[in-house]
């Protein structure tokens, strides 16, 4: 059973603290506002200065982050490992449904799908990968929202006009609000005939990384309605494979 390593937790606190105060601090300061003993600090810092992720003024001889931690991170990012996550994802949520698997995340006011995987059926759910969907039609919008708070999901949802796509959209600020807060309440969203006649979607949110990203599965309203029980159970267990629950210190951000 994996366990918590403590010296890692107190090396990403430690620079957390840094990105927080956004100034040199002191071996005691920083034992103070982390709560350590000064001499577990002090070599806490002193492995961080040596491999080059700390300097030190000559003078005050206080601790800042050098660049080195952003040109590691910038690496890292280049290949966002979020999109090889929701590759994967999209293939599990397919293969266990037999439908479209869809992830997504919220772009100012939108949908960005970050992976698909079409389902087997002639008749099927389809999109691409980037494309942008209208925030109060989508499963994978709605669900993701539910990560904020009811104001931030309000302000998302005003971003962009609510325009109506089908007989099924809401464009009611109120409707939808009160639809996100349900979705919140239970863990998940169900989307039936707001974004295309004849559609329909459930998704489930969580973190990657800290970042919010949503599940989901789609496709014809019929099919999706006589299996939700089971498509559901699916899209939780993938849910539980790929997310992490969020550290209250960590904001939400769209």
């Amino acid at each position: 059973m994996p366990t918590i390593v403590p010296a890692a937790v107190r090396t990403m606190s430690l620079l957390e603290l840094f990105a927080r105060e956004k100034r040199a601090l002191s071996n005691s300061d920083l034992a103070r506002l982390m709560d350590l003993p000064e001499s577990s600090c002090s070599d806490l810092l002193h492995t961080l200065h040596e491999l080059g992720y700390l300097m030190r003024t000559a003078r005050s001889r206080r601790f800042y982050p050098t660049a080195r931690l952003l040109s590691v991170a910038k690496e890292i990012s280049a290949s966002d490992p979020v999109y090889a996550m929701a590759s994967e994802a999209a293939e599990l949520i397919r293969d266990k449904t037999g439908e479209t698997g869809l992830v997504g995340r919220v772009e100012g006011g939108v949908v960005k799908v970050l992976a698909l995987t079409e389902a087997r059926h002639p008749l099927r759910y389809m999109q691409n990968v980037g494309d942008k969907l209208s925030l109060h039609v989508s499963a994978l919008g709605k669900a993701v929202l539910t990560l904020g708070t009811p104001e931030e999901a309000a302000r998302q949802l005003r971003l962009k006009p609510l325009k109506k796509l089908c007989e099924g959209t809401i464009t009611d600020l109120a409707m939808l609000e009160a639809q996100v807060e349900q979705a919140r309440k239970q863990g998940w969203i169900w989307v039936e005939n707001e974004g295309g006649d004849g559609l329909a979607a459930l998704a489930v949110a969580g973190y990657v990384g800290g970042e919010p990203i949503a599940l989901s599965v789609a496709g014809p309203t019929d099919r999706l309605r006589q299996n939700r029980e089971p498509f559901l159970a699916a899209l939780q267990e993938v849910q539980a494979m790929v997310f992490r629950p969020r550290s209250a210190k960590e904001p939400v951000t769209f």
